[in-house]
Order: structure tokens, then C-alpha cells, then sequence
């Protein structure tokens, strides 16, 4: 089979031994691939990653001698089974699996392991047990975005936006975009989308946002006061608490602990909008901190490779509450699929193009720049160019 192999941060176009599914796997023939900005920052900092990996219980992530076939957002038909499979799905079906596998009792991520190849290539191996049939209606490439609207709506679910919270969404990449999608789709009445490329800012009004920002011109942190009661100032937060305990005071008795908190519930002492950083780049993160209202709720969904630095001294003052999302949980995953499905999430507006695998290099170049893609789709039966 073709496939395209990153080896020390080259990509290239190699034959490789098809795969053989072993004990409940799945043999895929690959119609759609996503290239995901997650592997733009694998080609250049998996030697970080693996590091941080490795720390964390997980040591088979691609390092920069290995030669690994990239490839964890997908759809492919059924092809084959392994041993120990229940064949739940006849020859040709179109499905979507959790890039996950297990070969000797350890898991591995599809696309960023050598045990694990992924859908850079004519054929992928998954998992029966973590595999969804795509239903009717839903095309190949549409499903293939399955994954990446899985990472945001888990996102989503970890920042626990309320229908009337305003929403920040820093940066309208892939990911950034997918998390505005799923915003909407959740009914989140206000949403903000800042990025600097005008082609992003306009697909982020396509998908969703209802205000777009661009930082150099504008402030988003304006843009989300002027749709939420939220603090800016020191004093201003002090002078809230003030005010709300002086006409407490009128009271002849007052349950003090109570009465506070139960006005933080009502809203009459100011939370901040819920912010997510969907860059991924050092000095996000500080930016945000500096900007942001007071007690905003910053959920981190960009993946930085590269050592960051903030203030700490800055979100103590302003009591930021900090949220890191990373992955999905398989139901998260099957939810995702069911919204593209049912019409909830529309995923067309994200992808820019289709290319065959002769583009692929020339594709990473192209969404280092953000300035015009966001979803590039890869056809492995395709000959197109970017």
C-alpha cells in the first residue's frame, strides 16, 4: 500500500506492507484522512511530547528517529476482521473508529506510534470495540471530522458554558472553529472569535460565531463585556462586593455566608465569559491571563509543545479558573458522529480542500501559514494538488 511516512520530520511517500488486523481489529480501506494540527506540532516537537508522554504513563509515543504513518482523524470501509471479532459490519461499510489500538496488552495512539500506524495511507487498523458505523446520509467526508468535533465537544462539556454564558474562542484553526460549532449547536446564545487570518475569521461567522474579532484591530475582551456584566478592574471587583454587602446591611438580620453565595448564583456578583485558547502556541496563555475579565474560566484546548511561562501572580488577581482538555472519551466520540449526523453541527464550511498524497508536504506548509485552510482532507484515490 502507499502511505506517507514522517521520518526526522521529512515527509514522504513510501510502499509499505498492507497491515494485517490481529485479535479484534478491524482492516479499514481509508476514504477520507484530516491532517490535524496536532500532527504539524508532532512533525517538529514529538521528541517534547514523547518526553511529557513518557512522565505520564504513556511511552510508545513517536519520537524523531521513528518512521511513523500520521493519520488519527479518518473514515474508511470494512475490509476485513481479525480473529475474535463479532463481523458486526459487512464488507464495504463505512465506519469511524477512536484512534486507539491494543497489541500486547498496551494501547497505542493511531498516528503518533510506530506501533500504531494511521490514515496517511490506503489502509488503517482499528479497534472493533471502539468502532461506530457512519450513518445514512453522512458522507466519507464528513465523518472523517468525527474526531476533531469530538476533542471540542469535549472541550465544550469541560468548560461547562451555560446557554447564557458568553463564550471566547481564541484562535479559529480547525480546532477553534469545531469548538464554536459545538458551542452553537449546545445553544450558547453569545460567542466571540478572535483570530488574525480574515479567511478564518470569515469561516468562523460561517460555522457560527456571532461576533468576530480581529485582535489587532479589536479588543474580544470589549466585545464579551459588551454582552456580559463582567469585571475589569481591581476596584471594580472590590467595589461590587462592597456594594452588595452595604445593602445587605438594610437587613435586620442577615444570614451573611448564605445570602452572599446565593447572589453569586443569581449573577449579582459578576463571573467572567468562558475563554478558549485554541492556538497553542507559547504566550497564549499569558496573553489571555493579562486580558481576560476578572474570574473568567480559561479552558486550554491548543496543544503547545514548546516550554510556556505566565504570571501566576496575574490569574490569582484576577481569580481565574484555569481547565486543560485534551482527548474524549469513547461516548464523547460517538456523540460527536451523531451530531454531524443529525444536522446539529454542519462540518462543511471547515474543510478548505482535498488532496491526494503527493500533496501532503506541500499541505503542512500551507496550514503552518493559518492564513487560508483549516481542514485539509486527504483522498488516498486521488491524484489533486494544493
Amino acid at each position: 500500500m502507499r502511505a506517507v511516512v514522517c521520518h526526522a520530520g521529512e515527509l514522504t511517500v513510501r510502499d509499505l506492507p498492507t497491515p494485517v488486523p490481529g485479535p479484534g481489529e478491524v482492516l479499514l480501506r481509508v476514504t477520507r484522512a484530516g491532517i490535524c494540527g496536532s500532527d504539524l506540532h508532532a512533525r517538529v516537537h514529538c521528541d517534547v511530547s514523547a518526553d511529557v508522554s513518557e512522565e505520564v504513563g504513556y511511552p510508545g509515543f513517536m519520537r524523531r528517529e521513528h518512521s511513523v504513518v500520521f493519520g488519527h482523524e479518518f473514515a474508511g470501509e470494512v475490509i476485513s476482521y481479525g480473529p475474535d471479532c463479532k463481523k458486526r459490519w459487512g464488507p464495504g461499510t463505512l465506519v469511524v473508529a477512536v484512534p486507539m489500538v491494543s497489541h500486547g496488552g498496551e494501547r497505542h495512539l493511531t498516528g503518533f506510534s510506530e506501533s500504531a500506524p494511521g490514515a496517511y495511507a490506503d489502509f488503517v487498523v482499528v479497534a472493533e470495540d471502539m468502532t461506530f458505523e457512519v450513518p445514512e446520509g453522512v458522507s466519507a467526508e464528513h465523518a472523517a471530522l468525527t474526531e476533531p468535533m469530538a476533542v471540542a465537544y469535549h472541550a465544550v462539556r469541560r468548560g461547562a458554558v451555560g446557554k447564557r454564558d458568553v463564550a471566547v474562542v481564541i484562535g479559529c484553526g480547525p480546532i477553534g472553529l469545531a469548538v464554536i460549532a459545538v458551542l452553537k449547536a449546545s445553544g450558547v446564545k453569545h460567542v466571540v472569535a478572535s483570530d488574525l487570518s480574515e479567511s478564518r475569521r470569515k469561516l468562523a461567522q460561517r460555522v457560527g460565531a456571532d461576533v468576530v474579532v480581529d485582535p489587532r484591530v479589536d479588543s474580544p475582551w470589549d466585545a464579551a463585556c459588551e454582552r456580559g456584566r463582567y469585571i475589569t478592574r481591581a476596584p471594580d471587583m472590590l467595589g461590587v462586593a462592597f456594594d452588595a454587602m452595604h445593602r445587605l446591611r438594610r437587613l435586620p438580620v442577615v444570614p451573611w455566608r448564605p445570602v452572599f453565595q446565593a447572589a453569586e448564583r443569581l449573577g449579582a456578583v459578576p463571573g467572567g465569559p468562558v475563554v478558549f485558547e485554541c492556538v497553542g502556541a507559547p504566550g497564549m496563555i499569558e496573553n489571555i491571563i493579562t486580558g481576560a475579565p476578572f474570574r473568567s474560566r480559561i479552558v486550554v484546548v491548543g496543544v503547545c509543545m514548546e516550554p510556556d511561562s505566565y504570571r501566576p501572580v496575574m490569574a490569582i488577581n484576577k481569580e481565574h479558573d484555569f481547565r486543560f482538555a485534551f482527548y474524549y472519551d469513547p461516548a464523547e466520540y460517538h456523540t460527536a458522529l451523531q451530531m454531524i449526523a443529525d444536522g446539529r453541527i454542519d462540518v462543511s464550511p471547515l474543510i478548505t480542500a482535498t488532496i491526494g498524497f503527493d500533496s501532503v508536504p506541500a499541505a503542512f506548509e500551507a496550514l503552518g501559514s493559518a492564513e487560508q485552510h483549516a481542514k485539509i482532507l486527504i483522498d488516498p484515490t486521488s491524484d489533486a494538488v494544493l
